[in-house]
């Protein structure tokens, strides 16, 4: 019978601007996960959860939505979490790269793919790479220690994925910005 907004006939009609209860301006300040006070830009929420600092939380308990960790990285490879068994890395690979052919002796390692799609390798050494499939978004991927690996990014956009090492194979902190910076540590352990 009535139609919002034109209830009633032209000279009773009143254009009230609304309010928009959702979309608030953030200028608090408020503690992050390392405790340093942060302000929130103009529409963010100081209850925004999924944003990550990007360090290594080592040997303490930490609780993280390791897919926007993941998805947040922009550094080929960043240590999230060291312990005394375990490492938790996030990787950023660019279109039409790769980890890089490699081998760990003694870790076992498991990666899960956040963003992208690529293609694994694996086998017994560097020139028999008998073990070949395609990866996507959600796929995990568990290499024994001792297999030589690889994982190229056959997609159109950045390969985010995470990995674990038991025990852990990088340094407290590592940082890596590019795979050619990963390489050179690696060189000069």
């Amino acid at each position: 019978m009535y139609y919002y907004p034109y209830m009633f006939p032209h000279p009773y009609y009143v254009n009230v601007p609304g309010y928009n209860y959702e979309r608030q301006p953030g200028y608090w300040a408020y503690p992050n996960e390392s405790g340093q006070i942060e302000r929130q830009g103009y529409y963010g929420s100081p209850h925004d959860e999924n944003r990550v600092v990007l360090r290594d939380y080592g040997k303490e308990p930490f609780v993280v939505n390791i897919e926007e960790a993941a998805e947040q990285n922009n550094n080929f490879r960043t240590a999230l979490w060291t312990g005394d068994h375990l490492q938790v890395t996030v990787m950023s690979i660019p279109v039409g790269s790769d980890i890089g052919l490699e081998v760990h002796p003694d870790v076992d390692q498991f990666l899960r793919i956040e963003e992208g799609q690529g293609v694994v390798q694996m086998g017994d050494s560097q020139t028999n790479l008998t073990f070949e499939k395609n990866a996507y978004e959600d796929y995990a991927i568990m290499v024994p220690a001792g297999k030589w690996h690889n994982l190229t990014n056959t997609g159109d956009k950045t390969l985010k994925l995470y990995t674990i090492y038991a025990p852990p194979e990088h340094p407290f902190g590592t940082v890596h910005r590019t795979k050619a910076e990963a390489m050179a540590a690696e060189e000069n352990q």
